[in-house]
Parts: C-alpha cells; sequence; structure tokens
C-alpha cells in the first residue's frame, strides 16, 4: 500500500510540476533545458553504476560531461538560431573521440570492445535521446505541443498501472524481460494515451489543427514506444542484476526509472509528429 501511496503523490505532485516548467517558456524554455541536463547527467550517472558493476567503461567524468554537453549544446544551437540537427554530428564526435582516446592510451585492448559498446551507448541513452524534447521546443505552439507528448507518456504509464492492478492478475508473464506486466495493462495505457490526446484537440482545437485519426495515431506510436522504453529500462536492469537504478523518486526508484519511457518515447513522437500533423 506504501508503494500506491507513494506513487500516486509523485504522480499528482510530479505531473503538473513538470508541465509548469513546459509552460514557463522563458527564453525558448530556459528552465525545460536546465531540467532535461540535470536528468541527462543523473541518468547518465545511475547506467553507468548499473553498467560498471559487470563491465568496464571509459571514466565516469567523461561520460557524464560527454552526456551534459548533448542537451547544452542543442539548447545553445536553438538560441543562437543554429539548426538543432548538428547535435547528432556532436554525438558522432564525441563517440570518434573516445574510440580514438582508447587507440592512443591503452597498453591492453581485452576489455576495449566493451568500453566502447557500453560508454557509447551512455551517452546515446541519456544524452542523445532527450535532445528530441529540445527539438520540440522550437515547434510552434511548443508548450502545448511538449504537453500532449508528455501526457502520451505519463497517462499511458499511468493507464497501464492502473488497469494492470485491476484486471491484469490473469494476463501476466506475457513478457520476460518485465514478467509483472499484463496485457490488460499495455491496452488500458495505449487506450489512456489516446484518450488524452484527443481530450487536447477538444479543449484547444486552435492548436491541434490534424484530424482526430492523425492524432490518435500519434498516441498510438507514443504509447507503443513508451512502453517499449519501459522493457528496454528492464532489460537493463535484468542484465545488470539491479531493481532500480536508484532511489531518487519515492515510489519511482531512480530517475531513469521515471524517464525511460520519456527517452524512447521522444523521437518516435517527434517524427511522428512531424510527418502526421
Amino acid at each position: 500500500m506504501n508503494k500506491i501511496v507513494s506513487r500516486l503523490l509523485t504522480f499528482f505532485i510530479g505531473v503538473p510540476l513538470v508541465l509548469f516548467i513546459v509552460f514557463f517558456d522563458y527564453m525558448n524554455h530556459l528552465p525545460l533545458h536546465i531540467t532535461l541536463s540535470i536528468f541527462a547527467v543523473i541518468g547518465s550517472n545511475e547506467l553507468y553504476e548499473m553498467i560498471s558493476k559487470k563491465n568496464k567503461l571509459f571514466p565516469k567524468e567523461f561520460i557524464l560531461i560527454s552526456t551534459a554537453i548533448l542537451p547544452y549544446l542543442s539548447y545553445a544551437f536553438i538560441l543562437c538560431g543554429r539548426s538543432v540537427e548538428i547535435t547528432p554530428w556532436i554525438f558522432v564526435a564525441e563517440a570518434i573521440v573516445l574510440m580514438a582516446a582508447e587507440a592512443f592510451t591503452a597498453k591492453t585492448f581485452e576489455f576495449s570492445l566493451s568500453k566502447f559498446v557500453n560508454s557509447i551507448f551512455i551517452i546515446f541513452y541519456c544524452g542523445f535521446l532527450i535532445t528530441f524534447l529540445s527539438r520540440m521546443t522550437i515547434l510552434p505552439d511548443s508548450k502545448y505541443i511538449i504537453s500532449l507528448y508528455l501526457i502520451f507518456v505519463f497517462m499511458c504509464d499511468s493507464a497501464a498501472w492502473f488497469f494492470g492492478i485491476l484486471f491484469g492478475k490473469n494476463n501476466r508473464g506475457l513478457i520476460a524481460a518485465s514478467p509483472n506486466k499484463s496485457l490488460v495493462g499495455f491496452i488500458g495505457g495505449i487506450a489512456g494515451s489516446i484518450a488524452s490526446g484527443l481530450l487536447f484537440k477538444v479543449l484547444v482545437p486552435e492548436v491541434f489543427t490534424c484530424s482526430y485519426i492523425n492524432l490518435a495515431l500519434i498516441g498510438l506510436l507514443t504509447s507503443l514506444a513508451a512502453i517499449a522504453g519501459d522493457l528496454i529500462e528492464s532489460v537493463l536492469k535484468r542484465s545488470c542484476e539491479v531493481k532500480d537504478s536508484g532511489k531518487l523518486i519515492p515510489g519511482r526508484g531512480g530517475v531513469l526509472d521515471s524517464i525511460d519511457s520519456i527517452l524512447i518515447a521522444a523521437p518516435v513522437f517527434y517524427i511522428a509528429y512531424t510527418f502526421l500533423f
């Protein structure tokens, strides 16, 4: 019961706080970009601690700095009127620098491949994927678009949890990565996500001018990606033999436990919105 109360408190306090940050769009969403950078670094630190238990990595300082650079430069490009499309170039440059550093400085190479793969993955997962939220800040009516995206993800997670508790006892164990997740939970999460998106169109029709079908499709794709994001992090934790990525957020675990769906769903939503809106 304590876990349920903690989760509900986190939802009813955390979600309004996040939406407040989104709507406070001073200087092209400066508060949001600060939050993204902080979460990226904390998430990177949590993932580093998880992976380092069983694998070799580059020094933590290099990984955390490389992770922080991506959302920071994305915001800098926006302020300077530069294209955010430069951000992938920075990620590629960071990957090359890390691999070159190993080639020039390492004395033995039995762990080099592990260091390459795991270190670059941390930067990609925690630093690069989060920059798709930065891209959303330059869209027209960005505060509404980002809010729509976050509501898609939050409602998918919350509705899946709610319906899973009520009706999911006999249809769990379908996916080995997270055996406590239920089929009814997945369906309820997708339905809740789509319904919340359609409600946005009813409430703010002048912003969401696309058809109900297109908006529902965006909600479907985003919710599927959010579910995948949750399962992907479960795979990471099982591979590293940890229960939670951290203990920072009551009822949720670590930062990664709270933003796993956001990270994976962000590029899916951004691409779907670009083509369908």
